[in-house]
């Protein structure tokens, strides 16, 4: 009876130690789900998978307006990287309104219209939150291995004191015993130029042993993207441009007297010239007249 009650001890405590040894081991990594018909999708990063998006809210690449130059060299370099030759991850920086996340949409949106016809691989846009840029290095794995390729796009990217998630960025963009897949280019949008407000590099400046070696870690962030596009206030006339094609694109009949006149008040009440100030009044025009924009 003792052996027996022995034995049944040791079974018992046996099966404890199978317990916890189970619940210390390593949960298995979410799969990404199969790509599915969708060209773009959002990285729900708490739930470690792909969500997605069955209409991207983009306009036509025609329509954007007094950003000639940055556009050829970005749609250059995406055809490029559809195509399956080298490319540079992009930061588009400047101008608040000026047409950066819409030129990013937008040229995705253009390639895969025309894929088929000029031979590009499939190219997927992949919308990543600010906040979820430390979860990046898990993204990265998950579609590295895919037939794809993937353009990763962060919108509004910028980072305030005590934000550390820039260096999960930098060891994915260049460096790092991972890397970035070469099925993977990352493409962001700032108002800032080096990603953070003047005031905080002036502080690392000024309370630091070593002033130039504290600021450059922070800075250097932005040498990582092979591609600078500086976007900037248009003039009148652009602006004026940017109008009558919104106008144009939304069957608005207007005559160019009455359009000029009504933008450069609506200009003047916003006090700001851009691609996002010239959408707004021509759907309050659309709005006026009936029709939806």
């Amino acid at each position: 009876m003792k052996s027996k009650d022995h034995l049944a001890e040791i079974a018992a405590y046996l099966g404890e130690i199978a317990i916890s040894l189970k619940a210390l081991a390593p949960k298995a990594e979410k799969s990404i789900p199969v790509l599915g018909e969708a060209e773009a999708y959002h990285w729900d990063a708490d739930a470690g998978v792909l969500m997605p998006v069955a209409t991207v809210s983009r306009v036509p690449l025609a329509m954007l307006k007094g950003i000639d130059r940055v556009q050829d060299i970005l749609l250059r370099n995406t055809e490029q990287f559809a195509r399956g030759h080298g490319a540079n991850n992009a930061l588009l920086w400047g101008a608040r309104g000026m047409g950066k996340s819409s030129l990013v949409k937008a040229i995705h949106g253009d390639i895969a219209e025309r894929a088929t016809a000029e031979g590009f691989q499939r190219l997927i846009l992949i919308e990543i939150a600010r906040e979820d840029l430390e979860t990046l290095p898990a993204l990265m794995r998950r579609i590295g291995r895919e037939g794809a390729r993937f353009v990763i796009f962060c919108d509004d990217l910028s980072f305030d004191n005590g934000e550390t998630s820039y260096k999960s960025l930098k060891t994915i963009l260049d460096g790092g015993l991972e890397g970035r897949p070469e099925n993977v280019l990352f493409y962001a949008t700032s108002n800032r130029r080096h990603l953070m407000p003047r005031d905080m590099i002036e502080n690392e400046r000024s309370t630091a042993i070593n002033p130039g070696e504290a600021v450059e870690e922070k800075v250097s962030l932005s040498d990582r993207f092979g591609l600078w596009l500086g976007f900037h206030n248009c003039d009148q006339p652009t602006f004026l441009t940017m109008v009558r094609a919104y106008a144009d694109h939304y069957g608005l009949e207007i005559d160019d007297e009455t359009l000029r006149a009504r933008a450069i008040e609506w200009a003047a009440t916003r006090g700001a010239r851009s691609g996002r100030v010239a959408v707004q009044l021509v759907r309050t025009l659309a709005g006026e007249m009936g029709k939806p924009a």
